[in-house]
């Protein structure tokens, strides 16, 4: 067997990338696991602490609160990660990680999760809510540009992309003019389940940040008057409870068997922003609920309009009532959106990687 390590940028929460992480650290349970911090609080959740090998950052006090600060060190710190007495490494990336030091001859398999959003798509609204003063945003532009062109030389060196969607996959060939393999991150379909009882809620989880446009799902809430759980924490916390209504429920975080007992039992789950492919929607869909969804990103890869979920074109509030009414004149089936939601089964993910490797 080739001597295996793995990467992933950071470890400070429990996303769909640190999820992809889990299972590969399962399918590969001698392989080290090097990233640039660390947060064991979080990720004890999912892995196993002895394995984790962190940088020189992780030395520095305070560094889970002034992340962001060191961000154009960090290509350098991976530069300067060798793992030149590894065979194969494999990369979790949405960021630097992709440029790890290898020896000439091994593989280097990067999972992409998303091409550096805040370096390819998303700068402008990185600058905007990037809350540090005023005098650093005038040079911030500057090294942007810089980190750009580090990140498309270093993608040039990665021997195999794989994407999480056609999403995923058209952006690695726009940006880095690379092409890759689609392999769709794994969900434990076992895990979730189809409830007898549905009760009036709908459903969000996620992470309470600006691109995820909660913000709409509570102002269409706020004009029904339906019920609206949301599970989740994140910067925008403040803003979003305060603009709430009274019919609208804030549960923070939960364990997996509470988040999967609400997920079991809601109407439908709401998915209004975009995504590379939408972990927690295939969630929804494991447990039989239908997802109402904006209408681009990785959602038009998982979810069927009109038999696993309801699309909605324009991403604004009033586009989302009218999708939600669309949503209760459709007789769902909950065993046929499960059986959907099976194609994506940690199973399938498991062998169509062992199957690349081996050709790799």
């Amino acid at each position: 067997m080739p001597k295996i390590a793995l990467a992933h940028d950071h470890l400070f929460q429990n996303g769909g990338a640190e999820r992809v992480l889990a299972v590969l650290a399962e399918m590969f349970p001698e392989a080290p696991i090097f990233t640039l911090i660390n947060d064991k609080k979080v990720s004890a959740l999912l892995l196993s602490q002895e394995k984790i090998k962190t940088s020189d950052l992780q030395n520095i006090p305070l560094i889970l609160h002034f992340f962001k600060y060191f961000l154009f060190l960090m290509p350098k710190i991976w530069e300067k990660t060798d793992l030149s007495e590894y065979d194969t490494v494999i990369s979790s990336a949405s960021s630097f990680v992709k440029g790890v030091k290898t020896k000439n001859q091994a593989k280097h398999i990067c999972y992409c999760h998303a091409p550096t959003r805040y370096l390819w798509d998303d700068k402008a609204e990185y600058l905007g809510n990037l809350q540090v003063p005023k005098f650093l945003k005038i040079f911030l532009p500057r090294l942007l540009n810089g980190l750009q062109t580090w990140d498309f030389s270093q993608a040039q060196k990665v021997d195999k992309f794989i994407a999480n969607s056609q999403f995923i996959a058209d952006k690695i060939k726009k940006h880095y003019q690379r092409e890759a393999q689609v392999i769709y991150p794994p969900i434990k379909v076992d895990d979730f389940y189809i409830s007898n009882q549905v009760d009036d809620y709908f459903l969000i989880v996620s992470r309470l940040r600006p691109y995820k446009k909660v913000d709409l799902a509570i102002r269409a809430f706020n004009n029904m008057k339906l019920p609206l759980k949301i599970i989740g924490t994140g910067s925008e916390y403040k803003k979003l409870k305060k603009m709430a209504s009274a019919n609208i429920e804030f549960l923070g975080e939960v364990s997996d068997e509470v988040r999967n007992k609400y997920l079991a039992r809601c109407q439908a789950f709401l998915y209004p922003q975009v995504e590379d492919l939408g972990i927690s929607a295939l969630e929804a869909m494991a447990s039989g609920r239908p997802v109402i969804a904006y209408k681009k990103g990785g959602a038009l890869e998982t979810v069927i309009d009109g038999q696993t979920g309801v699309f909605f074109k324009d991403q604004n509030w009033a586009a989302l009532t009218y999708a939600v009414l669309r949503y209760q004149t459709i007789t769902w089936q909950p065993e046929l959106i499960r059986a959907h939601a099976e194609k994506f089964d940690i199973s399938v993910f498991k062998a169509r990687l062992l199957e690349l490797l081996k050709q790799a």
